[in-house]
């Protein structure tokens, strides 16, 4: 071996000088990049005896990979390959360096000698590969004698690991009866060892147990029936024994085992069975409606839905007396009792039960029918039993008031055991605690105890009770009601208090309002109702009553053209009668509006006020209208106010007008010697006084002032002789003196004329033309009482320089 290892070393430094390359130990495989294209690099080291500078080197290959078995054995250290250099010349002058992964944990190199081991065992899966660096240096100044070289030290693969199977074990199922053939799952197992080196990772599937039921694919591990028609209800379980072995199933191989359960599902391959032909059951007489009387079963060796069954009773002597259903926990079929038993009508029942699962599989209709027959024989028990009614319930009728004792009704109950025992019969209390009727115990027959008012109680519900002499405890109830008539009391009225309305434009024969009618004697149902006119509108040419025989009636016009302006309401009295005994009749009153509408009918208005308002103007128009109406007749007041004060005279403003005016205040005076009761200058009208001043285009004087000296002009004074005005005046004192009706306070009159009786003479102002402004007037008071008042008043002026002069008379009582 060391030969071979220097004669390689000779051949490398003969073909390349002067490089670092590796030295393939014994055994190793050579790499393609080892054996492969040159690739030329320099190398900068020191010249060496004693030459100064540098030199390029020529490096003659590059290495790619050394190998290292995996899990080595051996006491020594694996050598894995040497490093060598052409600038090595055998003086021990280089020094060899190691760098990277594991160098000098796992990889070591002799530095002299470029020999490099493995110190320990190394595993594959693992690490596959390591990576490191090399360098050659001056063995005395340790300066590199070449840049270093990075190589790969791969760990060969050998067969140290068996297949796996990481999910087992495995769990499958498979229908029963399948054919052969049927896919059930597929194993795979796993090999760390390397794929691409050798068989280590070529798996092969086999099965060691489970045959012949099962079988599997060699390469892919997909398992399958072998076996047809395997039965669920024979064996439901199977285990299989798959194995994997490595290099493709060679001899030292290493292999690897899963178990597989399979289980075999159930599919609908068995009919129902009974498990005898023929059942035998007794029943009570007394066995309740809808009762479970009986369970009979049907076996299925199924499981899950196939194991469902249906029980249906065949048409016959029993199927309309039982029923059968399935109960679904465990597939029993439970007989119902659908009608009452009774010994005494028939003792026994005969019928034929079928049993067939509820979900068919059509793959095996070629095996028979599903289903089965049985026979069925009920024997009905004798039960000694309470008394039975006649019917399930009573009803009784009786009119209100009606005398106490009266029989109303009567039930009856008897005992349909072969004994037929006596039945007594009883009210139970608590159904008529104010004993309002009695029974008789032996008749059975039910009266009134009590006199029956419908308006208070309409309806009594009592329970009979029927009791067996020769056994008490067996009682039997009844319900009773008992409806009690009304007697006619109350006579009908209307429903409600109806007020129409009927438009302007309507036509004859309209109908315009419908109505009905109530009662208080009988139920809403029970109205007959009758309506009509009265007699004394019989003859009524607007409005009619039309009777529509339903217990309603309508308004019927009789005329068109009705008029808010002539009428706006009309009454028109209604009779109504019931048809009960006696007959109760009353009169209501239908209250009709008369309303503007539409042409279609529909209502428009009914207010009265609205007759006036144009048609066909909006709301806001006829708002605004109203608007200008109240504010004309605010000014128009206004206006006539104004008017009215300014225009206030109490003296006639001509000759000719011969009238008295009136001055009437609401202050009762003293007398004519009271002189501080009412002050008589507020009988002064300035206003009128300064009107007259300044028309000066006219010749009129007011008569009740003092005239104006200045801006007064003559006046002819009328004859006193007048004859028309005197007897004016004498009959105006007369009436005054004799109506016994005067007020009791003063009043004053003003004349045009004044009379020739007066002791003064005329104090008119007609007559006279000019008046002096200082006329001294305490003369008058010399005149007596009935001129004091008057004295007065011209005393007052003459103070305050007044320019009126107001001649008055007190009429005489």
């Amino acid at each position: 071996m060391l030969t071979r290892n220097c004669l390689l070393l000779f051949l490398w430094f003969v073909f390349d000088k002067g490089s670092l390359s590796p030295v393939r130990p014994p055994g190793a495989p050579l790499s393609r990049s080892s054996l492969g294209k040159e690739h030329p690099r320099s190398l900068v080291g020191p010249m060496r005896n004693g030459a100064s500078g540098f030199q390029r080197v020529k490096r003659g290959w590059v290495w790619n990979q050394f190998f290292v078995l995996e899990e080595y054995m051996g006491s020594d250290p694996q050598y894995v390959g040497k490093l060598h250099t052409d600038l090595d010349k055998g003086e021990s002058a280089v020094k060899y360096t190691l760098m990277g992964e594991g160098a000098g944990s796992i990889f070591t190199i002799d530095a002299t000698t470029g020999d490099i081991h493995a110190l320990r065992s190394l595993d594959r899966e693992v690490k596959p590969y390591y990576t490191l660096r090399a360098q050659a240096v001056d063995i005395d100044t340790n300066r590199p004698l070449e840049p270093e070289s990075q190589f790969v030290i791969k760990v060969q693969d050998i067969n140290d690991n068996e297949p796996k199977f990481l999910e087992g074990p495995y769990t499958a199922s498979v229908p029963e009866m399948s054919p052969v053939g049927t896919y059930v799952m597929q194993v795979t197992a796993t090999d760390a060892d390397d794929p691409t080196y050798g068989n280590s990772a070529r798996v092969v599937y086999s099965i060691l147990h489970g045959q012949p039921y099962f079988s599997v694919d060699p390469k892919t591990g997909i398992i399958r029936t072998a076996l047809p028609n395997m039965d669920r209800e024979v064996k439901e379980q199977y285990q299989v024994l798959i194995q994997a072995k490595d290099m493709g199933g060679q001899l030292g191989g290493l292999a690897g085992t899963t178990t597989i359960n399979i289980t075999l599902s159930d599919v609908n391959d068995n009919p129902p069975r009974f498990s005898k032909s023929f059942f035998h059951l007794r029943v009570p007489e007394s066995s309740a409606v809808g009762s479970a009387v009986g369970r009979i079963k049907a076996h299925d060796l199924d499981i899950g839905k196939n194991a469902e069954v249906e029980y249906n009773i065949v048409p016959g002597d029993g199927g309309n007396m039982f029923d059968i259903i399935t109960n679904e926990h465990n597939q029993e079929g439970i007989l119902i009792l659908k009608r009452p038993l009774d010994y005494e009508t028939k003792k026994a029942y005969t019928f034929k039960v079928d049993a067939e699962n509820a979900h068919l599989d059509p793959r095996f209709h070629s095996f028979g029918a599903f289903k089965d027959t049985a026979t069925v024989k009920i024997n009905v028990l004798d039960v000694d039993e309470p008394p039975v009614f006649t019917k399930p319930s009573y009803e009784m009728e009786v009119y209100e008031d009606s005398p106490v004792g009266d029989i109303i009704g009567a039930v009856t109950g008897q005992d349909l055991d072969a004994s037929n025992s006596p039945v007594r019969y009883s009210i139970d209390w608590k159904s008529d605690l104010d004993s309002y009727f009695d029974i008789d115990p032996v008749e059975g027959t039910i009266s009134t105890n009590e006199l029956l008012d419908r308006e208070s109680i309409a309806q009594h519900n009592i329970t009979i009770v029927a009791t067996k002499l020769n056994s008490p405890v067996l009682t039997s109830r009844v319900a009773v009601t008992v409806h009690v008539l009304d007697v006619n009391e109350f006579p009908p009225e209307l429903a409600i208090p109806y007020e129409s309305f009927v438009c302007e434009n309507t036509k004859v024969g309209q109908v315009i309002q419908i109505f009905s009618a109530k009662d208080q004697d009988l139920p809403q149902s029970g109205h007959k109702f009758s309506f009509k006119p009265t007699e004394r509108d019989v003859n009524n040419k607007n409005f009619t009553i039309l009777d529509f025989g339903n217990n309603t009636a309508g308004i019927v016009t009789l005329r068109s053209n009705f008029r808010r302006r002539s009428q706006e309401i009309y009454f028109l009295p209604v009779v109504i009668q019931d048809s009960g005994y006696p007959v109760q009749s009353s009169t209501g009153i239908l209250t009709i509006r008369v309303c503007g509408c539409e042409s279609d009918g529909s209502l428009l208005t009914c207010s009265a006020e609205a007759i006036f308002l144009p048609v066909g103007l909006s709301t806001g128009a006829l708002i605004a209208i109203l608007l200008c109406i109240v504010i004309l007749l605010v000014i128009v007041v206004i206006y006539v106010g104004l008017r009215r004060q300014k225009k206030k005279e109490t003296l006639m403003t001509s000759k000719e007008d011969i009238r008295d005016n009136v001055i009437h205040y609401d202050d009762e005076g003293g007398g004519e010697e009271d002189t501080h009761a009412f002050d008589m200058g507020t009988l002064r009208n300035p206003k009128v006084i300064k009107e007259n001043l300044l028309k000066e285009n006219r010749d009129l004087l007011r008569r009740d002032v003092k005239p104006d000296p200045k801006t007064g002009k003559k006046q002819t004074p009328v004859s006193q002789d007048s004859e028309d005005i005197r007897d004016f005046i004498n009959q105006r004192l007369k009436e005054n003196d004799v109506d016994n009706s005067a007020p009791p306070y003063d009043s004053l009159a003003t004349y045009a004329y004044e009379g020739e009786g007066s002791v003064a003479e005329s104090l008119s102002s007609i007559e006279s033309l000019v008046v002096d402004v200082d006329e001294d007037y305490d003369y008058l008071n010399k005149w007596g009482p009935r001129f004091k008042t008057l004295a007065g008043i011209f005393g007052e002026q003459s103070h305050t320089q007044a320019d009126t002069t107001t001649t008055t008379t007190e009429n005489r009582h």
